[in-house]
This record gives C-alpha cells, sequence and structure tokens, in this order.
C-alpha cells in the first residue's frame, strides 16, 4: 500500500454507507505534531469540538496533554468521563445551562471546570449560583477581538468587568480568553499581522492589570489558524480543535500546518440516471452542508467528478461519457469542514493497518450525555 492510496479499506465490503471512518494512526500522529510545534505542552489547551469523542481525549491525556477547552455541557460532561484535569466551557451559561454547569462541577471531581464571562449581570447570577450550591467557580473574560458574537472589548470595560469580578464570591477569576476565529487568511503573515494587532489589545488590558495590582492573567488565544503564532509567543495558552482530524478546509488554506487529514466521509455509487450522471448516498445528512456544493466534500479517489446536486440523501455528480464508474463503487471523501460533518455520526468506524478495528462513538455529539 503506498502513501498515495493510505486511506484504502482492505475489508470495504463489510462497511455500510455513508460512512464515518477515524485513522487512529494518524490521529495520534497528528497529537505528536501538535506537541512538536510549540514548547511547553502544557501551554495546550485543544478544544475538543471536532472530535466530541472520549476515545480521542484519552489520546491526548496519554500524549501529556491535561488543559482542554470545550463549547457545550456535553463537551465537558465528556472530558469529566475521561478525567480531564482541567477544562474551560468556552461559553457563558446562562439559566438552565448554568444549573447543568454546577452540577457538571459536582458529579466530576477530579476535573477543574472553568467557563467564560463577558457582563456583570451574567457574572452575579453565576457568582450567586456557585454561593447557594457552595461551589468555587473560575471564569475567564471572554474578550470580543473580532468576532463579534461574544466577548466584551478588550478596553476600559474590560477592566471594569475584571475588577468587578474581583470582588465576587464564589466565582475565581482566571484569565482572558480571546478567540480570533474572524482570522482565517490563507498566508500566514497575514494572519500572524492580524493576530499581532488583536494581541496587542489583550496585552494593553494585561498591563492596565498589573497597575492595578491584579494578579497576572492566563491568557487562553486562537484556535487552528492562528495555532502557529500564539505557539511561539511563550506564553498563551493556545486552543486549535480541528489537528485532531484535519480536513479539506484547513489543508488546503493552512499548508504550513503538516497535519494529516485522518477522518474521511464514505459513499457509495448507488444509481446511474444517466449517461454521464453517478448518484451518491452521501447527502446533507452525512456531510456538513453550510458551504457552497463544491466545497462540502472531495474524493480522494475521484477528484474529476463535479458535483450537480445534493438533498438530504443523494449527491448527484458528473463524471463525464464513458466514465469508469459502476453502482457500488466506493468513494473516499474528504470533508471540506470535519467539525459540524463529525456531529452527523453516532460513531465512526476506526481504520487500522487499512483494515476495520472498531469504532468509537462521539457521545458528545448529543447535547446531553447524563447532565
Amino acid at each position: 500500500m503506498t502513501d498515495q492510496n493510505w486511506y484504502v479499506i482492505n475489508d470495504i465490503e463489510k462497511l455500510d454507507t455513508p460512512a464515518l471512518v477515524i485513522y487512529s494512526g494518524r490521529v495520534k500522529e497528528n497529537i505528536n505534531i501538535l506537541k512538536g510545534m510549540i514548547d511547553d505542552v502544557s501551554r495546550l489547551r485543544p478544544h475538543v469540538k471536532t472530535h466530541k469523542c472520549k476515545d480521542a481525549a484519552l489520546l491526548m491525556l496519554e500524549a501529556g496533554i491535561s488543559k482542554f477547552k470545550c463549547a457545550t455541557i456535553a463537551e465537558a460532561e465528556m472530558l469529566g468521563m475521561s478525567e480531564a484535569p482541567d477544562v474551560l466551557l468556552a461559553y457563558q451559561p446562562i439559566g438552565p445551562k448554568l444549573e447543568r454547569f454546577v452540577k457538571l462541577i459536582k458529579s466530576y471531581a477530579a476535573t477543574q471546570f472553568s467557563c467564560l464571562v463577558d457582563n456583570m449581570a451574567a457574572a452575579e447570577q453565576i457568582s450567586e449560583v456557585a454561593l447557594e450550591d457552595d461551589v468555587v467557580i473560575p471564569v475567564y473574560i471572554d474578550l470580543n477581538v473580532g468576532m463579534n458574537r461574544t466577548g466584551i472589548k478588550p478596553d476600559d470595560g474590560a477592566l471594569a468587568l475584571y475588577g468587578h469580578c474581583n470582588t465576587l464570591q464564589g466565582i475565581k477569576l482566571m484569565g482572558l480568553h480571546a478567540y480570533d476565529g474572524h482570522i482565517h487568511d490563507k498566508e500566514l503573515t497575514v494572519r500572524k499581522e492580524r493576530a499581532d494587532e488583536v494581541f496587542a489589545k489583550v496585552e494593553q488590558l494585561q498591563r492596565d492589570f498589573k497597575k492595578k495590582n491584579y494578579p497576572e492573567p492566563v491568557i487562553i488565544a486562537g484556535g487552528s489558524p492562528t495555532f502557529p503564532v500564539y505557539a511561539a509567543r511563550g506564553v498563551v495558552e493556545c486552543s486549535p480543535g480541528t489537528f485532531i482530524y484535519w480536513d479539506r478546509g484547513y489543508s488546503m488554506n493552512c499548508e504550513e500546518q503538516p497535519f494529516l487529514t485522518a477522518a474521511l466521509v464514505l459513499s457509495r455509487v448507488i444509481s446511474l440516471p444517466d449517461e454521464t450522471k453517478l448518484c451518491l448516498d452521501v447527502g446533507h445528512k452525512s456531510i456538513s452542508a453550510e458551504n457552497e456544493l463544491i466545497k462540502r466534500i472531495f474524493f480522494l479517489n475521484a477528484p474529476e467528478l463535479t458535483f450537480v446536486g445534493q438533498s438530504e440523501e443523494h449527491l448527484v455528480v458528473d463524471a463525464g461519457k464513458d466514465h469508469r464508474y459502476n453502482v457500488g463503487d466506493v468513494l473516499y471523501g474528504l470533508p471540506y469542514h470535519i467539525c459540524p460533518t463529525i456531529a452527523l455520526y453516532e460513531r465512526a468506524i476506526t481504520i487500522e493497518n487499512n483494515q476495520i478495528s472498531g469504532e468509537w462513538r462521539n457521545i458528545a455529539r448529543d447535547r446531553k450525555i447524563t447532565i
């Protein structure tokens, strides 16, 4: 088997499609690559939104990674079940979510859970609930550095919020969270320039904290595109996520990062509508469909296909006249966006040495596991 055909599954006849498959050896290699890109493994805080899987989390724990970031209570619980030491819920828990978060803290004592806050009312509510339930909740101030969805601008308002949180009981200030997901330029030099502009504001805020004799804040910054930038900074905790499986989008846009594609969606030709068309069993329910049609899936063993249309269960492609395809042929598809694609599958089939080896359950794809 050549490196070019690394993805071929020898016992493919056993596998129904559409199917999510994970090449576990490549996942382990990606974890090693991640560790090799930073000076200190304690500065890694990977986001688990991509894999949503206890098996992948355990591999990172075995590799010495002890800090994690997540987006949902289910993802946080999955990490608690894995006995991850340090987990940041990168979300501001409000209402019932705050009640679930406190229950999570009480249920998984081996894990320190923290969360985000970006306004005084939420901070006061978190403080009040923490006191009622006799817990202390670590919090990070969520900074809006350009995403314009959550967070407080890194100015005097953030300084005032930090000061106010410092007076509240039931919460413990940990530091600052600055996610720059709006920065995804193809050229690393451009990404670095934009990330440096963002971080300059965070550094100014940090200096303002020192003037008021506040403790030195931990800074969590960036995602996958700016990971190389923050990895080189020396003091920032970094939160890449997609590295674990990689995908078509990042492999094309972040060529400087040497991660291996480790997750594919397999499909079969199920019909031949006319002399040039193929109908495949990979519809909206099988692959992330938020992008335009041509940027949803790329077939490694059929790169020449052109896409015609997609519905819930089907994808119609054009193979041209006198094509070589037959009903039953298997196509190995690389998703453009792996994170939401994973959420479409309850389980992934694992592949080792080009053979089916087992399965990983994507237990955190659900909004609730037990809490």
